[in-house]
C-alpha cells in the first residue's frame, strides 16, 4: 500500500531530501523520517505551506500534471495594495517567461491569522503590505511570484493552503498541522487519492 503524507513545509526548506552543495538551507530529512516518499509537485525554499508526499509514481504525476487541473490555492503577502485592476489581470492570465499563463482565480483578503514566519518578514516601514489569495493550475517555476510581480506587486510571504482534488469533496488543506509537522492521510483521503489513478481523461483546465 503506497504510503502518501501531508506536511506543512517552514520557510527555509527544500522540498527535497537530498542537501544541494553549498545551500544554506535545510532539507524534508530534518522533519520527516519515511524513506521512499517524494514531494508530488515543489514549493521554493522561501515559501511555506502544504507539500504532499508519496512514493507512487503514478499519484505524483496525476498531482501534478496540469491536464489534470487540479487547483492549489495560495496565501500571498505583497508589497503595496491590492487594486481590482491587478486582480482582473491575474484571472485573465500574465505573460510570465514568455507565456501568458493560465487563467487563475484571485481575490483580495484582509490579513489572514497565520503563524509568524520565522524569520519574519521585514518590512519597510513606507511602504504598505497587503495580502491576496490566489489559484492556480499551473506550478511553472516561481509562478506566484512571477505572477504578482508582473502585476507591480512583489511577493514578500508565500503559503500554500490547500489542493483541490476535483472530486466534490473539500480540499486537502493544512488544518491540523502547524509548521513543520506532517502526517498520513486519512483512510477517507487515500480512498480519494486512489480513484484518482482510475483510468479516465483528466478534467478540462
Amino acid at each position: 500500500m503506497a504510503t502518501t503524507l501531508l506536511f506543512h513545509k517552514p520557510y527555509g526548506v527544500l522540498s527535497q531530501f537530498t542537501p544541494e552543495p553549498g545551500s544554506r538551507w535545510r532539507t524534508l530529512s530534518d522533519h520527516i523520517d519515511r524513506p521512499g516518499v517524494y514531494a508530488a509537485g515543489r514549493l521554493d525554499a522561501d515559501s511555506e505551506g502544504l507539500l504532499v508526499l508519496t512514493d507512487d509514481g503514478r499519484l505524483q504525476q496525476r498531482l501534478t500534471d496540469p491536464a489534470w487541473g487540479h487547483w492549489r490555492r495560495y496565501l500571498v503577502q505583497v508589497e503595496g495594495l491590492v487594486s481590482e485592476e491587478a486582480l482582473g489581470r491575474l484571472r485573465a492570465g500574465v505573460m510570465i517567461q514568455g507565456r501568458l499563463s493560465m487563467p487563475a482565480r484571485a481575490r483580495h483578503l484582509g490579513e489572514p491569522d497565520l503563524p509568524e514566519r520565522d524569520p519574519p518578514i521585514r518590512h519597510r516601514l513606507q511602504v504598505p503590505t497587503d495580502w491576496l489569495e490566489l489559484e492556480l493550475r499551473e506550478g511553472r517555476n516561481r509562478q506566484v511570484r512571477r505572477m504578482t510581480a508582473a502585476v507591480g506587486l512583489p511577493t514578500l510571504r508565500l503559503l500554500r493552503t490547500a489542493i483541490d482534488l476535483m472530486d466534490g469533496g473539500p480540499p486537502l488543506d493544512l488544518q491540523g498541522l502547524p509548521p513543520g509537522a506532517w502526517r498520513h492521510v486519512t483512510t477517507q483521503e487515500r480512498q480519494r487519492l486512489t480513484r484518482l489513478l482510475r483510468p479516465g481523461r483528466p478534467s478540462a483546465p
